[in-house]
């Protein structure tokens, strides 16, 4: 893991197009802002995470399910 240390209105860049912003420091949470092309997705972390649940899920239905549907 790479760790720097930025302040307010500092930046990180990430490859050639995507940005990393500070915008605000207050006590233990950071605000941050991301500039990234619109083909490159974003999500919080707890949320990548429940779309990874959701698909490994989504990967475990029935097979005997979906040929039961097919006969309908």
């Amino acid at each position: 893991m790479l760790v720097l240390s930025r302040k307010t209105n500092e930046s990180i860049m990430i490859g050639d197009h995507i940005e990393v912003k500070i915008l605000a420091v207050d006590g233990e949470q950071v605000k941050i802002g991301i500039v990234a092309p619109k083909s490159v997705k974003v999500y919080r972390s707890e949320v990548f995470e429940a779309i990874q649940d959701q698909n490994k899920e989504a990967l475990n239905t029935n097979t005997n399910l979906l040929e039961q549907l097919k006969k309908k």
